[in-house]
C-alpha cells in the first residue's frame, strides 16, 4: 500500500528508473513531486529523459525500478486507460472517420458515461476551445490550429485530474504556437487541472509553466520558477539552456560567503557569486546575461568593469544585440533595448562596459557541463 501524500501534492515519481537495454539508464533515479493545479513544464534536449518521463506516468512506458504514485495510489500496474489522465499529443492522434463531436464523445463513451450526460460534456469541451460550430466537421476538414484546439478539447472533456503533453504546439508555425501558448495557459488557469508539458522549447517553458524541471542525462538539473531558472542557475547547464547566457572560464582565487574571486586566462579579476563551490585553484565557469551588462556611463559603478571593443551590430527590432571583444572572449553579447543604444557607437570603438557582482555567478566548469 502506497503512502498517502500531502494535501497539495498529486503525482509523486519516487527513485524512478528507466532503462531499454538493462545497461544505459535513460532516467536516473528521477524523484519529482507534482503539486495538485501547477503547470509544470519538463524541459531539456532530445534524449534528456523527459519525453520518457512523461511516458511512464502516462503508461506506455513501464520504469525498470521505482514508485509512481497519483492521489497517493501507485501507477506502476495500472494500464493507462484506467489512470484517469488527458494526453495530448504532437500529432493530435484524432480519428480521421470520426466528426469532432464523435472524436470528443470517445473518451466519455469507453468511461461508460450516460448518453445523455455526453452530449452536454461534448457541448462543453467545444465551447471551452472556442469550436462550437465544428462538431459535425471530420479532422481533415481543419487547420492544424483547430485539430490541436480538439486534441485539447479530447483530453479535457471527460475531467480529468492530470493532463499531459507531448510537444503540442511542435507542428504548429511560430505566431499561432504563441497564440496556442497563451490559450492553453489561460485555460489551465480558468480549469485548474494539473498539467504535466514536455517540450524543448525553453521560451515555451518559460511562458505557459509554474515551473519547469530541467532535465539533461536522464536527471533534473534543476526545478524551479521560470524567473528562478533564469535569474539563479544552479550550475553552467542550467544557465546555458535556459535563455541567453555569456560564459568566461576561469580559475577561483578566493572565496568569502556567497562572494568569489575569478581570474581569468589574461589575467583580469572578476568578483562574482560563489554557487560553485570550488576551492582556491580550481576552474570556474562564469555565467553573465546579455541584459545585465552596463556599457559606457552606466558601467561606472559596477565592481567588474572591463575594456571591451565592438565587433558587430545585430538588430532585432525592439532591441540590439552587440558582439564585443572583451576579458578575452570575442563572442561576448551585449543586449540593449534600442532607446538605450548610443546613436554614435561604431564597430571598432573600444568602450568601457561593466556588471555588478550579484549579476555574475560562478558555476561548475564548462567542460562538466557537456
Amino acid at each position: 500500500m502506497a503512502a498517502s501524500l500531502p494535501n497539495d501534492v498529486l503525482v509523486r515519481f519516487s527513485n524512478v528508473q528507466k532503462s531499454y537495454d538493462g545497461e544505459n539508464l535513460i532516467v536516473k533515479d528521477l524523484n519529482l513531486e507534482i503539486r495538485k493545479g501547477e503547470f509544470l513544464t519538463l524541459l531539456g534536449p532530445s534524449g534528456s529523459g523527459k519525453t520518457t518521463s512523461l511516458m511512464m506516468l502516462a503508461g506506455f512506458e513501464t520504469p525498470t525500478a521505482g514508485l509512481i504514485e497519483l492521489g497517493g495510489r501507485s501507477l506502476n500496474n495500472v494500464p493507462p486507460h484506467k489512470r484517469d489522465i488527458g494526453m495530448v499529443f504532437q500529432n493530435y492522434a484524432l480519428f480521421p472517420h470520426m466528426t469532432v463531436a464523435e472524436n470528443l464523445a470517445f473518451p466519455l463513451t469507453v468511461r461508460r458515461v450516460a448518453k445523455s450526460d455526453i452530449g452536454t460534456r461534448v457541448k462543453r469541451a467545444l465551447s471551452m476551445v472556442q469550436l462550437e460550430k465544428f462538431g459535425t466537421r471530420y479532422p481533415g476538414q481543419l487547420s492544424g490550429g483547430q485539430q490541436q484546439r480538439v486534441a485539447l478539447a479530447r483530453a479535457l472533456v471527460f475531467e480529468p485530474q492530470l493532463v499531459l503533453m507531448d510537444e503540442p504546439l511542435g507542428a504548429l508555425d511560430k505566431q499561432l504556437r504563441e497564440q496556442m501558448q497563451m490559450e492553453i495557459k489561460h485555460l489551465h488557469q480558468r480549469l485548474g487541472v494539473t498539467v504535466v508539458y514536455v517540450t524543448h522549447d525553453q521560451s515555451e517553458a518559460l511562458t505557459m509553466s509554474d515551473r519547469v524541471a530541467v532535465f539533461h542525462q536522464g536527471e533534473i538539473q534543476q526545478i524551479d520558477s521560470p524567473q528562478g531558472l533564469y535569474e539563479h542557475p544552479k550550475n553552467t547547464f542550467v544557465a546555458n539552456f535556459i535563455g541567453e547566457n555569456n560564459r568566461l572560464s576561469g580559475t577561483m582565487v578566493s572565496r568569502s560567503g556567497d562572494r568569489c574571486e575569478v581570474e581569468l586566462p589574461n589575467g583580469e579579476r572578476v568578483s562574482a557569486m560563489a554557487i560553485h563551490q570550488a576551492e582556491p585553484g580550481a576552474p570556474v565557469s562564469l555565467s553573465v546575461r546579455p541584459e545585465r551588462v552596463q556599457l559606457n556611463g552606466h558601467s561606472v559603478d559596477n565592481a567588474n568593469r572591463f575594456s571591451g571593443r565592438v565587433q558587430e551590430f545585430i538588430y532585432l527590432g525592439d532591441h540590439v544585440r552587440i558582439r564585443v571583444e572583451v576579458c578575452g572572449s570575442s563572442g561576448f553579447i551585449v543586449k540593449q533595448p534600442i532607446s538605450d543604444l548610443a546613436p554614435t557607437l561604431a564597430v571598432g570603438d573600444v568602450i568601457p562596459l561593466g556588471w555588478h557582482v550579484e549579476h555574475v555567478r560562478a558555476l561548475d566548469p564548462l567542460e562538466l557541463a557537456q
